[in-house]
């Protein structure tokens, strides 16, 4: 039986095709994360941090008078009494309370002053972004199958046109101005 390049397009449209499919769910997680990734210094990709400054309007008994039922009274507005893990004074007139999950409350007895740091998970940028650390070994070998079929994947794309617009042509031309521009970045910067 003869393989002739006709038969060796139409095997490279259909692994082209069926893999792109088969693996462009983590195509676009991978991107979407990456993205974030990349912009560490501005965004949290596990964690949504949120600070919050205001004055309560009400009187605030004495240190000696704050009970645990008081601070639970002032978790309410945040919906963190739940939370609640301990209160301490760190120095007079300044009480200190811990949440779960990171979260933290302070407040000024003497001026009524609040500064809420509020710590809640990114559910689903987090958990894409986890993907990125391997996070275990059936991951890593899934990873791998991933790794060889974006090779795969791209090997037959570089076949799916013909002509001036192919791999000889223009598409060969822009093959070679994106693996320059990664290495320019690798040597130069």
């Amino acid at each position: 039986m003869k393989f002739s390049l006709k038969e060796f397009r139409k095997w490279c449209r259909f692994i082209h095709r069926d893999l792109s499919y088969f693996f462009a769910g983590l195509i676009l997680i991978y991107a979407i994360s990456g993205i974030v990734m990349n912009h560490r210094d501005t965004i949290n990709p596990h964690f949504n941090l949120s600070t919050y400054r205001y004055t309560l309007p009400e009187a605030i008994p004495s240190q000696d008078k704050i009970t645990k039922d008081f601070v639970l009274k002032l978790l309410e507005k945040h919906n963190e009494e739940g939370n609640y893990t301990k209160h301490y004074f760190p120095e007079a007139g300044m009480m200190k309370v811990f949440l779960k999950g990171g979260s933290n409350y302070h407040l000024n007895i003497n001026t009524g002053d609040v500064l809420y740091e509020s710590v809640k998970r990114r559910p689903i940028i987090g958990a894409m972004t986890k993907l990125h650390y391997n996070p275990g070994q059936w991951w890593t070998l899934f990873a791998d199958a991933f790794a060889i079929a974006l090779i795969v994947i791209t090997a037959t794309g570089m076949f799916l046109v013909r002509g001036n617009k192919g791999l000889w042509g223009r598409g060969g031309i822009e093959f070679v101005l994106g693996l320059l521009i990664p290495l320019a970045f690798l040597l130069f910067f």
